[in-house]
């Protein structure tokens, strides 16, 4: 059986981690070519698995070669060529009347691919544009809708905590996000404190999650009617992370805190 190493590549900052195997070793920040299913790609080595950790690694693509200052020539080349095509599609875009926002466009390494990715509300009849910029390009054209969270790592920006986007600063794997993760968190559900600059929610609000939701075994929710050593009284306020709440008791309104084991 052949011996393979396993890398986790990127095929651009930030970017979402594809596994490779390797006859040959690769040190970590190095740029390779590696196969693809979409043709030869430029990327670079940022993590090493352990082969006996893999499932199929036999299905894995492979790390073609270390690059060469050759390669890495034809790959800025190639950024340049889809900074120019970018434009050129939107121009077409404008010419045919679409409503779409082209957000960026790429080229696999070997040039087999041209791929934009766009923005719209709707679907959109782009068989007419896609064949103009074949005719242009000579090469296979793919029109990628893609949505508003992709759009926010695309162009980047800065979150209301002041720094920069999670999605466009290190975070290599968008999940799923749910109202009720700040409702478990015992946020106010107001728009402009829960979303983000692409109009859905916070990315952070996965953070810290499952720890509030292990502090919350137990825990009494707001409105709630509980025996206190003061008397029965009403839940006011829940510290959840703090494991204690205030109850109102009597209608005096008088606080007691309580510890929750």
């Amino acid at each position: 059986m052949d011996r393979y190493y396993i890398y986790g590549v990127n095929f651009k900052d930030n970017g979402k981690i594809y596994n490779f195997k390797s006859k040959i070793r690769c040190p970590l920040n190095v740029t390779v070519i590696t196969e693809t299913e979409k043709g030869l790609q430029f990327g670079k080595v940022i993590s090493f698995l352990k082969p006996e950790t893999m499932k199929n690694i036999d299905d894995l693509k492979s790390i073609v070669r270390i690059a060469t200052k050759k390669d890495y020539d034809e790959y800025l080349k190639n950024l340049r060529d889809a900074e120019q095509a970018l434009k050129q599609c939107r121009e077409i875009v404008k010419e045919l009347n679409l409503d779409m926002k082209m957000i960026n466009a790429s080229f696999t390494f070997d040039r087999k691919q041209l791929i934009f990715n766009f923005l719209a509300d709707e679907r959109i009849d782009f068989r007419e544009l896609a064949r103009r910029l074949a005719a242009i390009y000579r090469t296979r054209i793919e029109l990628r809708q893609i949505g508003a969270r992709d759009k926010a790592r695309e162009i980047g920006g800065l979150g209301t905590c002041g720094r920069k986007i999670c999605c466009a600063n290190f975070l290599t794997h968008i999940d799923s996000v749910s109202m009720n993760m700040a409702k478990n968190q015992g946020l106010a559900l107001n728009p402009a404190k829960i979303n983000g600059l692409c109009g859905r929610l916070l990315c952070c609000l996965t953070y810290e999650d499952e720890e509030y939701l292990r502090c919350s075994e137990g825990m009494p929710s707001l409105g709630d009617i509980v025996s206190t050593p003061k008397g029965e009284g009403e839940v006011v306020n829940v510290d959840i992370l703090n494991r204690c709440y205030k109850v109102l008791v009597d209608n005096e309104k008088v606080e007691v805190t309580l510890g929750v084991e």
